[in-house]
C-alpha cells in the first residue's frame, strides 16, 4: 500500500503566501496576512497562473511501484525536483525480497495471480543468485527489476505542477495505478497538510473536462461530450 507524506519545508499557507508575492509586484500593502489572502484567492479564481508557481510541495512517495513513479516524474513543467529509491546501492533482493504491486486485472485472476507471483518470487531469485554466487555488482544485477517493484521517491514540485498533472492524471483514462492511488493520495494528503491547501485542491485540481466542459480526447470515456456536441 502506498503512502504520500507531505514534508515540514512546505508551507501551510499557500494562499496567502500567493497573495504576498502577488501583492509586491502590484505595489500593495502586504503586511496585512488577511488581505495577502483575499488577494490570493483572486489569483486563483483568475487563473494567474504565474502566480502558482511560488508554493512548492516537498513529499516523500513511497510504496508505489517503478512504472507509475516514471509516469509520475515525466511531469517536468515548473522544474520539479526528484530523488528515487537507489537501484546502485540497495540490493532488493535482501531481507525477503523486493514488493511489489499486482495490478487488480491480475488480482482478480486466480490462475494468472499465482503465475504472477511466481514470475516475481523467480526473478528475486535471479537477482539474489547473480549477486551472491556470481558476485554481480548490486547495480548490475537489479537492473532484472521489474517495473512492478515498489520503489520510492522525494519529490519536489510546486502548485501550478500540481494542477496541470492533476487535470490529466485524475482523467478517467489515466493509468489506474497513477488515477486511483498515487494521484488521489498526494491530493488528500495535501488536503489533510493544511486548511489552505484543501481550499486549493478542491478550487483546482479536478479533470480537465470539468474544467472545460468537454472532453479533449481522442477515445472518450463520454462522461462529457466533445468540443462543439450538444
Amino acid at each position: 500500500m502506498g503512502k504520500v507524506t507531505i514534508t515540514e519545508d512546505t508551507t501551510k499557507y499557500p494562499i496567502t503566501m500567493i497573495g504576498r508575492y502577488a501583492g509586491v509586484c502590484w505595489g500593495a500593502n502586504t503586511s496585512d496576512k488577511e488581505k495577502n489572502y483575499l488577494r490570493g484567492l483572486n489569483c486563483i479564481k483568475s487563473e494567474h497562473g504565474r502566480t502558482w508557481e511560488f508554493p512548492d510541495v516537498y513529499s516523500i512517495i513511497d510504496g508505489y511501484s517503478a512504472k507509475v513513479l516514471r509516469e509520475w516524474y515525466t511531469h517536468i513543467g515548473c522544474l520539479p525536483s526528484r530523488l528515487q529509491g537507489s537501484t546502485r546501492y540497495i540490493d532488493y533482493s535482501k531481507n525477503g525480497g523486493f514488493k511489489y504491486v499486482t495490478p487488480p486485472t491480475i488480482a482478480d485472476n486466480d490462475d494468472a495471480l499465482t503465475e504472477w507471483s511466481l514470475m516475481m518470487s523467480d526473478i528475486n531469485d535471479m537477482i539474489r543468485r547473480f549477486v551472491d554466487t556470481y558476485k554481480i555488482p548490486v547495480e548490475d544485477a537489479t537492473m532484472a527489476l521489474p517495473l512492478a517493484y515498489e520503489s520510492n521517491m522525494v519529490d519536489k514540485r510546486n502548485f501550478r505542477n500540481i494542477v496541470d498533472m492533476s487535470a490529466q492524471r485524475t482523467c478517467s483514462r489515466a493509468y489506474w495505478e497513477y488515477k486511483n492511488q498515487l494521484m488521489k493520495d498526494y491530493l488528500n494528503a495535501l488536503r489533510e497538510y493544511s486548511e489552505e491547501w484543501k481550499t486549493l485542491i478542491d478550487m483546482t485540481c479536478k479533470p480537465k473536462c470539468e474544467k472545460t466542459g468537454f472532453c479533449t480526447e481522442k477515445k472518450t470515456c463520454e462522461r462529457k461530450p466533445r468540443k462543439g456536441e450538444n
